[in-house]
């Protein structure tokens, strides 16, 4: 399945939430440095999915807050 996501680096708490509009806000903890946010991200929705980390792919947005991504199920 394939989802547009929204990321917010170096927040307060990590997690992921539903947005209105069907979107998910994946909050992580990883600076967007060095693509650590990228790999927070990705363990982020692996976890919420329960899906292996390679199950996770960014398909756009790699240096963008908005990402398309798709999930492996």
């Amino acid at each position: 399945m394939r989802i547009r996501i929204s990321v917010v680096p170096r927040s307060k708490q990590s997690g992921v939430e539903q947005l209105p509009d069907g979107d998910l806000r994946v909050r992580v903890l990883a600076p967007a440095e060095g693509g650590r946010a990228n790999a927070a991200v990705i363990e982020a929705l692996a976890k919420h999915f329960s899906v292996p980390k390679r199950a996770v792919t960014i398909l756009q947005g790699v240096t963008s807050r908005s990402k398309l991504v798709e999930v492996l199920q």
